[in-house]
């Protein structure tokens, strides 16, 4: 039997979830198809023995799912899944904005850039785009998107950017980008840990109850200016270091990646009550 804790855990886990599911309208049968095939794509990739193909019995045992369903599952090829492009490649933009000296400010903050560049020694937002890009893409055509999302605008004939990281404040695609890829790995580095695996990832958060509205508020803008200052300087280290390291990992083919992040949310519990699933 699994543990009576790990089981009431995952239930207010999926709360939030389920009432996302409900507002896109992904119903309970869908929800099922996808675990069932998740179910046996972890079994087979995950649990096998001594690199050994699982027999459906084995994946039965592990999973639950009855092994004509096994069968089914196995033959079936996952949907691509692939990240939204453009989401990947603006997160790409902006880390290189801010984390490299030739476009941004001496405290990390990300300059304004020329629409296009005139002086060799003030590179623009069209060398932001050629350099990351490595392809013909027009700078243009980003900048409009971007104006578009929120993410940036145009003052004059420089390129602002809104904030400090690639958030963009329309675009469910590029939203979904980022609530896949930072939830997954959260969830990951807490079962890792939940596991006793070596080394322990970092999971850690400051947690308080029975605070006032404006208490609130001073704290979150304190977690705003705190967090983006140390995202900012993992960003610069990270941007730095995967340069130095290019030339290595393209002779051995073998690569690491880190996901660090920082969340702050905020709701209203009743004083005095157990806590409970927030509305």
């Amino acid at each position: 039997m699994p543990p009576a804790r790990l089981v009431d855990a995952v239930r207010r886990i999926m709360r939030p979830f389920v009432r996302l599911l409900i507002s896109y309208q992904l119903t309970y049968p869908l929800l099922i198809r996808i675990l069932k095939s998740v179910y046996v794509e972890v079994a087979m990739s995950d649990f096998s023995v001594n690199t050994a193909p699982l027999s459906d019995s084995r994946i039965n045992l592990l999973t639950g799912i009855h092994r004509k369903d096994i069968k089914k599952l196995r033959n079936e090829r996952p949907e691509s899944g692939q990240p939204a492009a453009a989401a990947s490649l603006g997160a790409q933009l902006v880390a290189e904005w801010l984390g490299s000296d030739r476009f941004a400010g001496a405290g990390g903050e990300a300059r304004a850039l020329p629409l296009k560049t005139t002086d060799p020694g003030t590179p623009g937002f069209d060398t932001l785009v050629a350099e990351v890009c490595r392809q013909d893409i027009r700078p243009r055509v980003i900048l409009d998107e971007w104006i578009q999302l929120g993410v940036a605008r145009l003052d004059k004939d420089h390129v602002v950017l809104n904030t400090g990281a690639f958030t963009p404040e329309h675009g469910f695609d590029e939203k979904v980008f980022f609530f896949e890829k930072n939830l997954r790995d959260h969830i990951a580095a807490g079962a890792d840990n939940l596991r006793d695996r070596e080394p322990p990832h970092f999971d850690r958060s400051v947690y308080y109850d029975g605070l006032g509205p404006a208490s609130i508020k001073e704290l979150k803008e304190l977690a705003d200016e705190l967090g983006m200052q140390a995202l900012t300087r993992l960003n610069r280290r990270a941007l730095a270091l995967q340069k130095a390291d290019s030339a290595g990992l393209a002779r051995n083919g073998l690569g690491y990646r880190i996901n660090f992040g920082i969340f702050n949310y905020t709701t209203s519990n009743r004083i005095g009550k157990e806590f409970q699933e927030e509305s």
